[in-house]
């Protein structure tokens, strides 16, 4: 990849949704990284010799501007309890496709009780409640992808 075509990745990255993104071409390494940093940091590798000889790497060090992103609380009640995604994976609000979903709006849960699975690397982990409360609201769709710290549920503390 060249300069310009590593550019315009980063621009299309930096512009997405996406939190990570990592991109191994050949000797070409691309990671980027925007839910830990305000900027993120791409390194081209390239290896000017074979592997059996001295490997030489020139480091291409560019930096991004991460889109700012306000982060409103549209919470008012304080009572309101957000139940954040501690995994990224693809979330399913029941146990099977013909199952009813574990809960709905205007559940009653319990500490423990299962609100919803997610899939990661093909292990299914479940997310239980941490509080005791009333299911206000469901923020995510069954099936849909979701990431680290994205709100899943709002639940009204008992």
């Amino acid at each position: 990849m060249n300069i310009e075509e590593v550019k315009e990745l980063i621009k299309m990255i930096d512009e997405s949704d996406l939190a990570l993104f990592e991109l191994k071409q050949g000797d070409f390494s691309l990671k980027m990284d925007k839910s830990q940093t305000r900027s993120s940091e791409v390194k081209e590798l390239v290896n000017k010799e074979p592997a059996s000889q001295k490997e030489s790497v020139v480091n291409n060090t560019i930096s991004v501007q991460e889109a700012k992103v306000e982060i409103k609380e549209e919470i008012k009640d304080e009572n309101l309890f957000i139940v954040k995604s501690p995994i990224v994976g693809t979330f399913y609000g029941a146990s099977s496709p013909d199952k009813d979903p574990y809960v709905h709006e205007g559940k009653k849960v319990k500490q423990g009780d299962v609100l919803c699975i997610i899939e990661a690397m093909k292990l299914m982990n479940e997310i239980e409640s941490e509080i005791n409360g009333e299911i206000v609201e469901v923020m995510v769709e069954s099936e849909s992808m979701v990431e680290y710290g994205q709100p899943l549920f709002k639940i009204r503390r008992a």
